[in-house]
């Protein structure tokens, strides 16, 4: 058993090329198996069967003397660890049978997207574009794209100029998204002016050399995804917001916003780029929760005795 597991390590390292912390968790994980499959008396792979690794999952989530339960995600991260290893145990002929095959990991508790209230949101805006340099025009820019489109931050540093040619006649932007596929997205007056500014005060003092990029750094290259999100934390710090913010905040406040204003959800799917709307329903359940804290606050009879 001890070779099988150091054989799979030596295989995630040499072969697969897995990161040094990725390694330690596997071994880390694996280490935690070994010793549940020895307190089972168990110290042959083909005698585990599917029930010592459901049994083995069950223990995780619920602890023990030894072990704090572990969150949904931690033990999805362990039993997909030991999933890899019986069936690499299995391709290597350690092993006649993958006893893991069938076990699935946990799945963790979907959390609920963090959208800014709208006047945190135009505080970021107003405090990044404040200086009217061509930095600052470029960084009023981005993040009014990134608000006023819902963006995905991949999506805004990928734009070309010619992605823009839209704004003066129907108001659109050309986004490309996962996978490559494109969808034009309306644009507002205010992300519209924004990027007008830029085009003709800001953009032309930062290009060194031809490129299409939209949106450049200080040397006149196409802005990075972490650049960008520098822009919008330094945004962010000086409009005194104190709440962990993101490009995907932006874009999570993008669709709360549109919903709580009484937009379709499927509309809302359409602009975020989403292959399917189950994943924009997420963002009803944070307008749900919404609506139950203003019906708490402002009922009559909502309130407690």
């Amino acid at each position: 058993m001890d070779r099988a597991v150091r054989t799979y390590l030596d295989h995630l390292t040499v072969e697969k090329g897995l990161a040094a912390n990725t390694l330690s968790s596997y071994r880390r994980d694996l280490r935690r198996y070994r010793e549940h499959l020895a307190q089972a008396g168990i110290d042959d792979l083909d005698r585990v069967t599917e029930a010592t690794v459901t049994d083995f999952l069950v223990r995780l989530r619920e602890g023990d003397a030894d072990h704090p339960p572990l969150s949904a995600s931690s033990a999805a991260r362990t039993v997909v660890a030991v999933r890899g290893f019986h069936k690499f145990a299995v391709a290597d002929g350690l092993a006649r049978l993958d006893p893991a095959a069938a076990v699935k990991p946990p799945t963790p508790a979907k959390r609920l997207p963090k959208a800014l209230p709208l006047s945190e949101v135009e505080a970021i805006l107003d405090a990044a574009g404040a200086a009217g340099t061509p930095l600052a025009l470029r960084d009023r820019a981005l993040l009014e794209v990134l608000y006023g489109t819902g963006a995905r931050i991949s999506e805004a540093v990928g734009l070309d100029v010619d992605d823009v040619s839209g704004l003066d006649d129907d108001h659109t932007v050309l986004l490309r998204g996962k996978g490559g596929k494109e969808r034009l997205v309306p644009v507002g007056s205010f992300a519209r002016e924004a990027l007008s500014a830029y085009l003709v005060r800001g953009r032309p003092a930062l290009v060194a050399r031809a490129t299409p990029a939209l949106f450049l750094n200080s040397r006149g290259g196409r802005l990075s995804r972490q650049s960008a999100w520098a822009v919008l934390v330094k945004a962010a710090e000086r409009a005194g917001v104190t709440r962990d913010v993101s490009p995907h905040t932006l874009r999570h406040s993008f669709a709360t916003h549109l919903l709580d204003g009484g937009a379709d959800v499927r509309v809302v799917q359409e602009l975020l780029g989403h292959a399917s709307v189950t994943t924009t329903q997420v963002y009803t359940l944070v307008t749900v929760d919404n609506l139950r804290e203003v019906f708490a606050t402002a009922h009559p009879r909502a309130r407690d005795a």
